[in-house]
């Protein structure tokens, strides 16, 4: 018979209202990028350099495929906050996933290696 403690149901609400909290999510990475070009007389071939950018991407995995897609400034800052809710859901869900390992583990006598 599994049973979670009063502790371990405290944790397991906390988790749950701060899942409940989170807007909405983009799974995937924003990146933000500078690069430098081949046309020798370019500023970005000066020195200092000044680079070429920033490019903003959002990359993820569809069907076991990586798809890239270019973001524009407005767009990165815009989405920035659901690609941090998703990384946010992502940590929240591990945490869930191990305390409730912890009690099934507890409560079958199980030994973690």
């Amino acid at each position: 018979m599994t049973t979670a403690t009063e502790h371990d149901q405290q944790q397991l609400t906390a988790l749950t209202e701060q899942i409940a909290q989170l807007g909405f999510c983009l799974p995937g990475t924003l990146t933000k990028r500078h690069t430098r070009c081949s046309s020798p007389g370019c500023r970005c071939r000066q020195d200092p350099p000044v680079l070429h950018g920033p490019y903003h991407s959002w990359t993820r995995k569809i069907a076991g495929k990586t798809v890239t897609r270019s973001l524009t400034a407005d767009q990165a800052r815009r989405y920035e906050p659901w690609f941090a809710n998703a990384r946010q859901l992502r940590a929240l869900s591990a945490q869930l996933e191990a305390l409730s390992l912890q009690i099934a583990s507890r409560a079958e006598g199980w030994v973690e290696k």
